[in-house]
Parts: C-alpha cells; sequence; structure tokens
C-alpha cells in the first residue's frame, strides 16, 4: 500500500468536521500530500412532503454564499501548512458528491469527522460516514467526535 498523497476532506462546518480536517492537514504535512476540501449542500427533494419544502433559488445561493465563506475561513486557518487544492462547494445529497469528488480527484484517502449519534437520531438521520465507508473508491478515516457514543 502505498502512502495517501491526494486527500479528500468532507466538511459540514461542525466541530467534529473542523477536528477531522485538522487530523487530515497533520497527516498531509507529514506526507506532503495535498488537501482538497468540499462541502455539500444538501436540497430536499421535490415532491417529497418528509423532505421538507423545496429552497428556492435565492435561499440555495445564501446558503451557498455562507459555505463559501466558511470553507475560505478553513483554507486561510491551514495554507500556510500544507497544499490545498481549491475548495469545493457541491450542491446535492453529500453521499453522492463525497464519492464522485474522491473519483474526480482520484483520492487515496477521504477523511472526515462523525458525530456519534446512536439510536433513534441516527436511524432517523443516517449515517453519511456508515455510506461513505461502505461506498468509497478508497480507504476512509473517521475521525469520530471527541465525547461521542
Amino acid at each position: 500500500m502505498s502512502l495517501p498523497r491526494t486527500i479528500l476532506v468532507a466538511t459540514d462546518f461542525s466541530e467534529s468536521a473542523d477536528h477531522a480536517l485538522a487530523q487530515a492537514v497533520e497527516l498531509a504535512a507529514r506526507l506532503d500530500a495535498t488537501i482538497h476540501l468540499v462541502h455539500a449542500i444538501s436540497t430536499p427533494a421535490m415532491g417529497v412532503p418528509e423532505m421538507g419544502m423545496a429552497y428556492s433559488a435565492m435561499t440555495i445561493e445564501s446558503m451557498s454564499d455562507a459555505a463559501q465563506t466558511h470553507l475560505n475561513e478553513r483554507v486561510a486557518r491551514y495554507r500556510d501548512r500544507v497544499t490545498l487544492a481549491p475548495a469545493r462547494l457541491e450542491v446535492g445529497d453529500a453521499r453522492e458528491i463525497i464519492d464522485r469528488v474522491a473519483d474526480q480527484i482520484g483520492a487515496d484517502l477521504i477523511v472526515m469527522g462523525t458525530h456519534g449519534r446512536r439510536g433513534l437520531r441516527r436511524a432517523l438521520l443516517g449515517s453519511l460516514a456508515e455510506t461513505v465507508v461502505r461506498k468509497a473508491p478508497c480507504p476512509v478515516l473517521i475521525d469520530r467526535a471527541h465525547g461521542a457514543g
């Protein structure tokens, strides 16, 4: 097995995602690897009442602006320590986006945090990390939220 040179870090801007990013930066700095940061803006499915109202174009634009600001903050925080590819902001299902971007960039490793939900909350919300681990085109490093579980 070769060492990772291209690391995809998925973020939702949570504390656990920020911790996972910090861990990925440490790893990338040691391996002279490049980090690709991605955030997915999830939108409810049209016509599916359980998913809530569909977002307007203006709402998605506002969400995109806020997310881009958060991505820029994280890039600025680490750009002097590690090589960072341009951050990516995508709209759609995070599970699909993470897999697609990993394929597109030829990721050797995906790094992401997990909230450590259990029981009913996990059943209702699903586990993004679990789905990514099952379907990813490369190894996945999950950084569990401190104190989770």
